[in-house]
């Protein structure tokens, strides 16, 4: 069950909800393998992060709404931004600000799908492991 909620819990990080997994990581690690919680929580985190990214491919036409997340000034700067950084700026996808925003712009900016899933999944595993590492004193 402890791997199922830290997914959830990842999952909702991931995307543009305000959830922060960390914390159920560091909950569930006394009790829980390590390797396979860590797998749950970059699966989990790495989910979310491709609902932004389909959000931003796929949902743009509404950017004029009110509940689109961004205003069209910043997504224009955000698409600027990426435009000079590429793809790989993805591995910073982790970042408790812009990273979700990142993922985003992403899709706007039509990264492929599996360029994106694996840097995504690389820059937010090494952020779980780190945090792992933390708890256990490896660092």
């Amino acid at each position: 069950m402890n791997y199922f909620l830290m997914f959830v819990s990842a999952l909702g990080a991931g995307s543009l909800l305000p959830f922060y997994s960390e914390v159920a990581l560091i909950a569930f690690l006394p009790e829980s393998n390590a390797t396979l919680l860590w797998l749950s929580a970059t699966i989990g985190n790495t989910a979310g992060a491709a609902i932004n990214w389909w959000i931003g491919r796929y949902l743009t036409h509404y950017e004029s709404r009110r509940w689109f997340p961004f205003k069209p000034d910043k997504l224009h700067r955000a698409q600027h931004w990426f435009q000079r950084y590429g793809a790989w700026s993805l591995l910073l996808a982790w970042l408790p600000i812009g990273g979700d925003a990142l993922t985003f712009i992403a899709g706007v900016m039509r990264v492929r799908l599996d360029l994106f899933l694996l840097l995504t999944f690389i820059g937010k595993g090494l952020r779980y492991l780190v945090v792992i590492a933390i708890f256990f004193n490896l660092l």
